[in-house]
């Protein structure tokens, strides 16, 4: 075993030991009080130890435990996994893989020749790339969806009516006025460039109508398995201020959907891939962090059936 900080047990439980227990009080008595500070410093965890403190910390169960018995402190939880670690590594790996990072990796390096260890070890590395990818996509298309309200089309009222009518028929379209309805006025000039406009509003409307039809059946068949949706009050007519507010939860729905990849006509392609979308300055941050939520959600959904998997292992 070679003698980095990473392979060398015996270091790491010298310093485990240290950060554990306190210091006896003879070495406090006979260590000057100038030398003391310089020497704990030193003393710096390894990959072991920081891979035992992400374990740890993580709330992964480290050991069964009978009902009524008092939880472990989290210095117990560090002792029982340190030492789950030197007398079975490949186990602790196997375990414990899913909350563990590339960095971590090294401490595995004495078992790296086995077939169980390379697995993990693969798995761990995958499981990072996919969040740095994930995270590199998402900001792209926020990046991108920035670009597209400043441009104004794509995100324009008769744009997002074309693309999701029901949603807008939902929120906005069932209360508005006759002159408020969009292309009310439009095409009533007269002229050819009239009748253009209003042969081409009519092609339009007959697709928004058909889309609308068609989202209108898919829900429909959607509440009659799930009847427990809450309905608003037939014959409520929302005032400006509700109006308004309603129309900020449709857009922002829009612009969700957008970042979901769930806008079918658009090429996800040249934005996800488009390294362009690396150099751009996301101003807002917490303005990015609102529509990820989401995604934050279903990454621990993940983690949590991950840990489901964990104690049924424990439990055998």
């Amino acid at each position: 075993m070679s003698t980095t900080d990473c392979d060398v047990v015996s270091a790491t439980e010298s310093w485990w030991r240290m950060s554990v227990e306190p210091l006896p009080a003879h070495f406090l008595r006979k260590t000057p009080s100038l030398i003391l500070p310089k020497l704990i410093p030193k003393l710096k965890p390894s990959c072991v130890g920081a891979m035992i403190e992400s374990v740890a910390m993580s709330g992964s169960p480290v050991k069964s435990q009978q009902i009524g018995e008092a939880e472990l402190t989290y210095g117990e939880r560090r002792e029982e996994l340190l030492h789950q670690y030197r007398s079975r590594p490949l186990v602790f790996l196997e375990r414990y893989h899913a909350h563990l990072k590339p960095d971590h990796l090294p401490a595995f390096s004495h078992v790296s020749s086995d077939p169980r260890a390379q697995h993990y070890s693969q798995l761990v590395q995958k499981r990072a790339a996919g969040r740095t990818n994930r995270t590199r996509v998402r900001n792209h298309r926020y990046a991108a969806l920035r670009a597209l309200q400043k441009a104004g089309e794509y995100f324009s009222e008769e744009q997002m009516r074309m693309r999701e009518p029901l949603l807008y028929e939902q929120y906005i379209g069932q209360f508005l006025t006759d002159e408020e309805v969009p292309g009310a006025q439009e095409g009533q000039g007269g002229g050819s460039c009239g009748l253009a406009n209003l042969l081409l509003n009519s092609y339009q409307e007959r697709l928004i109508q058909s889309r609308l039809q068609e989202q209108q059946e898919r829900e429909d068949g959607a509440q009659e398995e799930d009847e427990d949706d809450e309905e608003q009050p037939k014959g409520w007519e929302p005032n400006a201020e509700e109006k308004a507010l309603l129309r900020e939860e449709f857009i922002s729905q829009m612009h969700q959907r957008f970042l979901d990849g769930k806008d079918k006509d658009f090429n996800y392609s040249e934005v996800d891939d488009n390294p362009d979308y690396d150099n751009l300055d996301i101003v807002s941050r917490d303005a990015e962090d609102k529509y990820f939520d989401e995604d934050d959600e279903e990454e621990e959904e993940e983690e949590e059936m991950e840990k489901d998997d964990e104690e049924e292992n424990m439990a055998e």
